[in-house]
């Protein structure tokens, strides 16, 4: 399989890329600059380009099976997360390129919360808000795209760097939570989530999340 990653050395990024390489996929990482030190491993094929740019998007997933975004603006940048969905977004329309995007817990709703998303939650941290508030926009730009088959993966409410383990439970809109109500899951995990659905999709434009 051929796939392209968007956001290739972030912390979900470079994850994703990893465990795309450990199965034996091609993988065409994308950065703004490849001039700068990104770490990634050598089997990636390096590539310039900019998710917010259609044509730098169409240019690279010519030929590919799967473009994965994970991209993530810097902090006080959050509105990038919207240009970003909406290059992505053009530049796959009308291909047969599938388009998995990494995206974010805040509008998943509570269990029990009748309704109430986490965003809404007591807990939930104030210097979250701006990029919860983006990857909701990010969510609806894709649930009113027809003509790209997109798959948005919201993550666990805990979502950091660990250990694979390569198991996991699926979920919808709704947060998935363990015994003691912690929805958590490692970035390593949430790559082999990612992978699992490109080998074997079973959402097709629609949002899903994934916990332990």
């Amino acid at each position: 399989m051929r796939i392209t990653v968007f956001g290739a050395t972030g912390n979900v990024g470079s994850r994703i890329v990893t465990e795309a390489l450990a199965r034996g996929h091609e993988v065409t990482a994308v950065l703004r600059d490849p001039a700068r030190p990104h770490g990634l491993p050598a089997a990636a094929v390096i590539a310039t380009g900019d998710a917010r740019a259609p044509e730098d998007v169409a240019r690279l997933a010519a030929g590919q099976s799967v473009v994965i975004s994970a991209t993530r603006p810097a902090p006080g940048s959050e509105p990038e997360l919207a240009v970003a969905t909406k290059g992505l977004l053009a530049g796959l329309a009308g291909t047969d390129v599938r388009l998995l995007v990494v995206g974010g817990a805040g509008s998943l709703t509570l269990p029990g919360g009748n309704g109430a998303t986490v965003i809404d939650g007591p807990d939930f941290p104030s210097a979250w808000l701006p990029i919860a508030l983006a990857c909701g926009e990010q969510l609806a730009l894709h649930q009113a795209s027809t003509d790209v088959d997109w798959a948005y993966l919201s993550p666990a409410a805990l979502l950091e760097p660990g250990r694979r383990t390569g198991r996991y439970r699926l979920g919808g809109d709704e947060l998935v939570v363990d015994a003691d109500g912690v929805s958590a899951i490692s970035m390593e995990d949430l790559a082999v989530v990612l992978l699992d659905e490109a080998e074997r999709p079973a959402h097709h434009r629609t949002r899903f999340t994934a916990a332990y």
